[in-house]
């Protein structure tokens, strides 16, 4: 199947993308998204160049890292969405790295001096050349202002904007691809996840969000004593630096150290799984990468997080969604859970009620069989992810997002002290938060928003009914109906009827060319009617071969 593209600038990376994925076995897919022209014809059989032992999910890790930057986050946010990819993808994607070689020096400074006006070491009492760390977007570098504040400078790559915005545009037009030519694309909608993907991107391209956002946070959590956000330098802060102060303290993984420093690791398990569940749930938004390196514990055992570039959102619709789906799962309540479930569902599909109520009920039950020590919150995450892909169910990324950082937050409790038990540790956190949207406040809120909106409806229906009256008095009400994807619908049953049509012609000239050498049988091969009917024949075979072959091969699709 052949297909011209969306675009042409871009055709080199085209070629580019085909063929690294086809090199690494994937050539299947490149075929179904309609660019098998772009690939040479000796890769085309779809065979990895990888060993046998090599798997396909590790195989497809291989191809995002090869393709650069744009793929390796795309694939690290892949392995956020376990309602879209089995288990071994999930967890061949999560070893995503994209820790890369840090850039010149030199290139570092050609970036700063045109970002902040001026040379480093004259914005800087001191820089230090040597970077604390260095990913494929930016590299971190240690730095002191000239009043005495120690800082940490976090620099973009030069050129890296144009080539993940390039590959941003590559990936939204074979979404489109993928949505016309696969029922995955479509009833995923492809498109749909490409915008979220990019969206995700540019925000963490823009180093004035992840300011943003870090006050955001420091805002929130002002009344906490024991969380710390660094301040941000925003006379030294860009779209592509950003200036922070400097945390010093012990990173939450470091057990050895966190011993040697006295602090009580029971306490600290509590308090970092407590604050992501209240950043959850109390807020609203929380941080989407919050692995161990972002966490400091600082020298007054308070927690310091650092790293905003990436942040997840739960509206108060969906907060109140989550925790009477949670709640429901405590009590056993299917009924409800599925209601919950259907009410996140933002795919296109059609789910089959009795079937998701029997995995439900399934599900349920190993739940209340499970002692507390066996109730893990990534396992309960893994299998209603599990169960909402086979169901086919589109939940919304937000929602997935926080399953992961949930499930790492458990993680991070479990390493920090081994008898922590999230589920039962969390229970009374749902039921507070829960109650806590039905406070007295909050229903004089809701009752207040529901008598704005009625006053509202109340001032706007006269002149709406005076409308609709007048329309009906002169005949021009109508309704419009829409049928979703006529245009596939009418293109498959054109090819049906090419087919159809192709096939009587064939048989046709099968039959007609029997009935002609029936009657006028040449008495010799050397009649040129005798070859012309021959050949006649053997096509008309030939092409009604082709054609059943064909048609078995749609058959299989």
């Amino acid at each position: 199947m052949s297909t011209s593209l969306p675009g042409t600038s871009n055709l080199g990376r085209y070629r580019e993308i085909a063929a690294v994925l086809a090199r690494h076995g994937f050539g299947w897919l490149v075929a179904g998204l309609g660019l098998r022209d772009l690939v040479p014809f000796s890769q085309r059989l779809g065979r990895a160049e990888e060993p046998e032992k090599v798997t396909q999910p590790a195989r497809l890790r291989l191809a995002f890292e090869e393709l650069g930057t744009a793929f390796i986050k795309v694939g690290q946010l892949l392995s956020t969405r376990p309602d879209l990819l089995p288990p071994d993808y999930i967890a061949e994607l999560s070893r995503l790295q994209d820790a890369t070689p840090p850039a010149p020096y030199a290139q570092v400074a050609v970036v700063l001096e045109a970002e902040l006006g001026a040379a480093p070491e004259k914005v800087f009492a001191a820089f230090d050349e040597s970077p604390l760390a260095s990913a494929s977007i930016g590299q971190v570098h240690a730095a002191r202002l000239h009043s005495g504040e120690e800082v940490v400078v976090k620099v973009q790559r030069p050129g890296v904007a144009a080539a993940v915005e390039r590959d941003l545009d590559v990936l939204t037009e074979i979404a489109g691809l993928a949505e016309d030519h696969t029922a995955f694309g479509s009833d995923y909608d492809a498109t749909g996840l490409a915008d979220e993907f990019a969206f995700t991107l540019r925000s963490e391209l823009m180093y004035t969000r992840e300011g943003q956002n870090a006050d955001r946070f420091r805002e929130a959590f002002s009344g906490e004593p024991g969380f710390y956000v660094p301040h941000v330098y925003w006379d030294y802060t860009t779209d592509r630096v950003i200036v922070q102060e400097r945390l010093r303290g012990v990173k939450a993984d470091n057990l050895a150290a966190l011993e040697s420093a006295g602090v009580d690791r029971k306490k600290l398990a509590a308090d970092t799984v407590c604050l992501t569940l209240e950043q959850m749930f109390l807020h609203g938004f929380f941080h989407a990468d919050p692995h161990p390196g972002n966490f400091f514990v600082l020298e007054d055992g308070g927690i310091g997080m650092m790293d905003f570039g990436m942040i997840g959102y739960l509206d108060d619709p969906l907060q109140e969604s989550l925790t009477r789906l949670f709640m429901a799962l405590f009590k056993g309540d299917t009924e409800r859970m599925m209601d919950e479930l259907l009410a996140m569902d933002v795919s296109r599909t059609r789910v089959n009620r009795i079937a998701l109520k029997r995995d439900l009920d399934h599900m349920i039950i190993l739940y209340k069989n499970s002692s507390a020590k066996e109730l893990e919150a990534a396992h309960i995450f893994e299998e209603m992810t599990g169960l909402a892909r086979r169901h086919r169910l589109g939940l919304p990324s937000d929602l997935l997002l926080m399953a992961r950082v949930m499930a790492m937050s458990e993680g991070l409790g479990t390493r920090l002290d081994p008898d922590f038990q999230f589920v039962p540790f969390a229970t009374p956190y749902f039921k507070r938060f829960w109650l806590a949207k039905r406070s007295p406040e909050k229903i004089k809120e809701r009752m207040a928003e529901g008598v704005a909106e009625m006053t509202d409806l109340g001032m706007t229906l006269p002149r709406h009914l005076r409308r609709f009256m007048t329309q009906a008095e002169r005949g021009q009400l109508g309704a419009r109906v829409e049928l979703g994807d006529m245009d596939r619908f009418l293109s498959v049953i054109q090819a049906m009827v090419n087919r159809l049509a192709v096939s009587i012609l064939v048989g046709s000239l099968i039959v007609g060319l029997s009935l002609f050498l029936h009657m006028f049988a040449p008495e010799t091969s050397s009649d040129y009617a005798g070859w012309f009917f021959g050949v006649s024949f053997i096509g008309a075979v030939f092409f009604g071969l082709w054609l059943l072959f064909g048609l078995l091969r749609s058959g299989r699709r």
